[in-house]
């Protein structure tokens, strides 16, 4: 999987898609990044307070990673339109 998020929202939108790939619930992926199934909601629906450090965790859990590169030419609806 190599999707883009520039938002909050968006990084939210792909958690919750590789945990319904995997077939887990909230719970399950809480439980497999240490953490609890309110937190996995407040980052699924794009909450800006996560901390990086719970977003990586929760990407571990799923067994993704978090790459920095240079901004693509895309537009902000571009993007919006794969969500």
């Amino acid at each position: 999987m190599s999707d883009l998020a520039r938002t909050p929202k968006q990084i939210g939108t792909l958690v919750q898609r590789a945990r319904k790939k995997r077939g887990w619930n909230q719970t399950q992926l809480g439980a497999q990044a240490g953490l609890r199934q309110e937190t996995i909601s407040l980052i699924e629906t794009g909450n800006p307070a996560a901390r990086l450090e719970t977003i990586l965790a929760v990407l571990a859990a799923l067994d993704l990673e978090f790459r920095i590169a240079p901004r693509s030419t895309s537009t902000a609806a571009d993007i919006e339109a794969i969500f």
